[in-house]
C-alpha cells in the first residue's frame, strides 16, 4: 500500500503482521513490520500464503461482507406474522401517498407551463387533453438516452412516466397486502381484542362502584356519568 506521495506506507498496528522475528539465539524478537495479508493477521513470510490460512481468510472476508449487508438491510427484529403484515400495509399506504404526490407534482408543473407548444401558432394554444398535439408528460417522454456510438441521441415515445409506473405498482401491492391481511383475519382479531378490553373495563368499573357503596341517588347517575367519561376517553 502506498501513501499520497507514492511511497510505501507503513502499516498501522491493526494491519501489521502479528508474528515476531527471531533473535540471534532463537528468542522472540521484535514484532514484524510487514503488512498482514487481507483477511489475515500475518504476512506472506509468516504463513499468510499457507493453504489453510488462505481458506480461513476467505471465510473471514465472507463473514465481513455478510455483516456489511446486515448493517445495510437491517437486523432481525422481534415481531409476529400479524404485526409484520399490518406494518407492511401501513408502509405501503405511506409509499402510495408519497408517490401520488410525485405524480401530482408532474401534472401541476405541466399545468404551470401552460401546456403550450412553442412550435404552434401564437394564437393557437395546444393542451395535453383529448385531441391535443402536445403529449402529457405522464404518458410521453424520454425512454432512452445514449451519449456515444453511431446510435447516440435520445428516444422519445409513448410510455408511462417512471413515477406513474411506480405509483401503479405500489397501489397494486397495497391491494395485495390488504387482501392478505383480510384473509388472515387480522381485523376480526382486532375487534375481538377490543371487545375483550371493553368487557374488562366494564368489569373493573362495576367492581369500583361496588366498593364505593354509593347512595341510591349516586347509583342512579352511574348510567349517565360513566358512559360520558368513557366516550371522552375514546375520543
Amino acid at each position: 500500500m502506498t501513501n499520497r506521495t507514492g511511497n510505501l506506507a507503513a502499516p498501522t498496528d491493526e494491519r501489521r503482521c502479528t508474528a515476531h522475528k527471531k533473535g540471534p539465539n532463537g528468542e522472540k524478537g521484535e514484532r514484524c513490520q510487514a503488512w498482514a495479508l487481507k483477511g489475515q493477521t500475518v504476512c506472506r513470510v509468516h504463513g499468510g500464503k499457507a493453504p489453510q490460512n488462505l481458506a480461513a481468510a476467505r471465510r473471514r472476508q465472507t463473514e465481513e461482507r455478510a455483516l456489511e449487508l446486515v448493517e445495510t438491510y437491517g437486523r432481525p427484529v422481534d415481531t409476529t406474522p400479524s404485526d409484520a403484515l399490518l406494518d407492511e400495509v401501513k408502509w405501503t399506504a405511506g409509499h402510495v401517498a408519497w408517490l401520488r404526490q410525485r405524480v401530482q407534482e408532474i401534472e401541476a408543473q405541466d399545468a404551470e407551463a401552460g401546456r403550450t407548444d412553442p412550435d404552434a401558432d401564437e394564437d393557437e394554444e395546444q393542451t395535453s387533453g383529448p385531441g391535443s398535439e402536445r403529449p402529457h408528460p405522464l404518458v410521453w417522454g424520454v425512454t432512452r438516452r445514449k451519449t456515444g456510438g453511431d446510435d447516440w441521441g435520445r428516444t422519445e415515445e409513448a410510455a408511462p412516466n417512471i413515477w406513474l409506473r411506480l405509483y401503479q405498482q405500489e397501489r397494486a401491492h397495497l391491494v395485495k397486502v390488504c387482501e392478505a391481511a383480510i384473509r388472515a383475519g387480522i381485523e376480526e382479531r382486532k375487534v375481538r381484542v377490543a371487545e375483550q378490553q371493553g368487557a374488562l373495563v366494564a368489569q373493573v368499573i362495576r367492581a369500583i362502584l361496588a366498593d364505593l357503596r354509593l347512595t341510591k341517588e349516586q347509583q342512579a347517575r352511574v348510567p349517565e356519568v360513566v358512559p360520558r367519561h368513557l366516550r371522552a376517553l375514546a375520543s
